[in-house]
């Protein structure tokens, strides 16, 4: 986006002839070459016989130096022969947005001119998505364009530098903690020991007849009731129904923390720490508290309520805890029989030394942004650090706050977006990347290879892209092998970037190793070389709403002998509620066979009951919000088919062409506007002229309902009363339903086959 913005800028201080000449000839005419003031002086340079056998490297070198800033400009050029004509209606299409965007924003709205494109900064999430949109839409047509040179894809940095020093074969205990004598004294203590449940877990050898149990019978469940969490199921095939009960209070000492972390937790976590909170509760939030007492039981964990907002950043810290306890935990007990094994009598044989997976990796951290993985590696930091005094060493930091920091400045000041965006898109929003972290006790490195690493902090993107396709030559994903923590955060942003690269993940998590990656078999733990490490995994999955696709990630891919335990709270008032505008509400119910039949039976609904409803002119301006960009497809090739006065907005439509769109619709040229959910999440723009509004699924996010909804008001016309609204639903859509109506009206609806009115007045019900 950089590059072709960049071209751009350039070409706009060219005319049209300056421009024909560059597209013709390659370079700019000589009359318009800059003169210096001074001659430059003249360098003979004397080339040599073998000049041009000169080495692939060099050959690279030159290559890149060769490339002038006219042939960059020239590859912004199209060179088609409809190129002119597609550049000129460029052109007239920018300034017809600049006009629109004075005509549109009369009422001095700030908001609204930043919402027209008439000058956002390149630090939008827009542009940032427009690259993964567009890879996305490839990827739909069967082109893997990932690692394409064209689109700017270079080779990624791993630090090779720092291997020896954070090799787990060749170092010990006293050089990594110097404290063997405290690691004694510990292990000595065999019921202490016995009682952590890092050992407890890992040490656990499942029988043949175990892990057919967990094959073939189904799951028994209960639930209970905890004072924060909620509603709480847990499900398990080998563990008996049991109720699970929350801690009222927390002793560190029972935790058995790292000793590291005992001391350096409070400190981190001050922050979220209320002066309200009991002497006992000095060290974790009520929420972190019963989520780090299930996340340290080794269970599966999947909590549907969480918040950028809110409790976003607690639960990052609890499960940064968690998960750096364990790399320690582990790293302590390999480097430990690092020192016995070497004081070992030669030709002594100890099976009690198997200690380790196929490959080094055991957290793999999945997360929708840089930023994320910025303040992570923060986190991870700020755990490692004792005191002021004893800071420890981070190598590739520099570099790394280069790469996912972001600046600022960067960022429009009078940009106004709803608080949820903003804590969603805060800081650096590149969403292809992949880093691995080394992690020793006083020390950390970042770029470490994946086969050296300990933690691998990605986004789905970043792994897919390595994961790669059967078929392809280049691919890798032996260090998921042994992953013995999987941590999905924000799992419902996937679902607007795309949900197959988290599919595709998980169907390569915990297979055998292609290579063996020198690893020392003789320290591998019997549960991986009988392939049994995915019974042995833990994931732990936070999104922002339960949807059916996130539910079977968590169903269908959870396979923990420890169970599994999911906060299952139904929502008493629906998104409905915040609606603030006076408007009629028509749920019509559809009536589909299966979940496979249900997007055919939706679409033949629509155009054979709703859409005839809308055709007259009286109906104009009318919104159609469709969440799923193939169903946003399908309606559009409809309406060109039956050649209806429409215009369309989606994530991969350009900005001068969303302007036209919303100008059109305002002035009523166009009756119907297509509107696409994805185009809402990243964009949030103001639409106005709606007057009457079809839902043609509820929305994944249940405020986005009110948020459209409320769209309404921004229109002064004085015409409340032919405002509508209309929602299409089948009895599949029950969570969806239950988030906007609230559940007891959901219940409602889904047991009777009528179609449902509601009427909001504008209050909170």
């Amino acid at each position: 986006m950089g590059k072709r913005r960049g071209g751009r800028e350039l070409l706009r201080g060219l005319s049209k002839k300056q421009k024909k000449h560059l597209r013709e000839f390659g370079e700019e005419h000589p009359f318009h070459d800059k003169v210096p003031g001074r001659p430059e002086a003249t360098q003979v340079c004397e080339l040599s016989d073998n000049s041009d056998k000169s080495s692939a490297e060099s050959d690279s070198e030159t290559e890149v130096e060769q490339v002038s800033v006219y042939h960059k400009l020239l590859a912004t050029l199209k060179t088609s022969p409809e190129s002119e004509s597609e550049e000129e209606e460029e052109d007239e299409s920018e300034s017809e947005a600049e006009e629109s965007e004075t005509e549109m924003d009369s009422e001095g709205s700030q908001e609204t001119r930043e919402a027209d494109g008439g000058g956002e900064d390149q630090n939008d999430v827009p542009e940032q998505e427009e690259g993964t949109t567009d890879t996305a839409e490839q990827q739909a047509d069967g082109i893997d364009t990932s690692c394409d040179p064209s689109r700017g894809v270079i080779e990624e940095f791993t630090d090779v530098k720092h291997e020896s020093e954070f090799s787990l074969e060749t170092n010990f205990m006293e050089e990594e903690s110097g404290d063997c004598n405290a690691d004694k004294r510990d292990g000595s203590s065999s019921q202490a020991f016995s009682e952590d449940p890092f050992k407890q877990h890992m040490d656990k050898e499942l029988e043949e007849k175990d892990v057919e149990k967990m094959s073939t019978l189904p799951k028994t469940s209960s639930q209970s009731q905890w004072p924060r969490l909620g509603q709480v199921t847990f499900s398990s095939t080998l563990e008996k129904p049991k109720t699970l009960k929350a801690d009222k209070e927390v002793d560190v000492k029972q935790l058995y923390l790292h000793k590291p972390l005992e001391s350096t937790w409070p400190k981190v976590n001050k922050q979220f720490l209320s002066s309200v909170n009991k002497p006992s509760d000095a060290f974790f939030t009520p929420l972190q508290r019963e989520l780090f007492c299930i996340m340290n039981t080794y269970r599966d964990l999947f909590y549907p309520e969480r918040n950028a907002l809110t409790n976003g950043e607690e639960i990052r810290h609890a499960y940064c805890l968690h998960a750096l306890n364990h790399v320690l935990k582990a790293n302590s007990q390999v480097l430990s029989n690092n020192a016995k094994k070497r004081n070992q009598k030669p030709g002594t044989d100890n099976d009690d030394h198997r200690d380790q997976g196929l490959t080094r990796p055991k957290v793999l951290m999945i997360v929708p942004f840089r930023e994320c993985a910025l303040r992570i590696v923060h986190i991870f930091i700020s755990l490692l650090e004792v005191n002021d005094k004893r800071k420890i060493d981070v190598s590739n930091k520099k570099r790394f706050k280069g790469e996912f920091g972001s600046d600022p400045e960067e960022k429009p000041p009078n940009l106004k977006r709803p608080e949820d965006y903003e804590a969603v898109f805060a800081g650096n929003i590149d969403d292809h990347f992949r880093i691995g972290v080394a992690i020793l006790q006083k020390s950390m490195r970042l770029y470490a290879p994946f086969y050296s690493s300990d933690i691998i902090i990605a986004s789905p993107l970043g792994m897919r892209t390595v994961i790669g396709a059967e078929g392809e030559k280049k691919r890798d994903f032996d260090f998921l092998s042994s992953i013995e923590i999987l941590i999905i955060d924000q799992a419902d942003i996937y679902l607007m970037q795309n949900w197959e690269h988290v599919l595709h993940l998980m169907k390569h998590m915990n297979l055998l190793p292609l290579d063996s990656h020198g690893v020392d078999f003789s320290r591998v733990r019997m549960l991986n070389l009988n392939n049994w490490c995915r019974y042995y995994r833990q994931t732990l999955l936070f999104s922002a709403l339960q949807d059916p696709q996130v539910n079977s990630v968590f169903n269908k891919h959870c396979f923990n002998y420890m169970g599994q335990v999911a906060i299952r709270n139904v929502p008493l008032s629906g998104s409905i509620s915040h609606v603030v505008v006076q408007l009629p509400h028509v749920f019509r119910r559809l009536e589909a066979e299966s979940l496979t039949s249900v997007i055919d039976t939706r679409f033949q609904f629509f155009i054979d009951k709703v859409l005839p409803e809308y055709r007259d002119a009286i109906m104009s301006h009318t919104l159609i919000y469709v969440p799923s960009y193939f169903d946003y497809v399908r309606l559009r090739n409809y309406f060109k088919k039956e050649e209806l006065n429409f215009t369309h907005i989606c994530e991969y439509t350009k900005k001068a062409a969303v302007c036209r769109a919303r100008r059109f619709f305002l002035k009523g040229e166009k009756q119907f506007l297509l509107f696409t959910e994805r185009f809402h999440f990243y964009k949030r723009y103001t639409i106005k002229g709606i007057r009457n509004l079809i839902f043609y699924e509820l929305p994944t996010y249940s405020h986005f309902y009110s948020e459209i909804c409320n769209m309404m008001k921004a229109t002064d016309n004085g015409v409340d009363a032919t405002w509508t609204c209309t929602v299409l639903y089948s009895k599949y859509d029950a969570q969806k339903l239950a988030a906007v109506v609230g559940i007891e009206r959901a219940a409602q609806m889904l047991q009777s086959k009528k179609n449902v009115h509601l009427f909001v007045t504008g209050e909170s019900e």
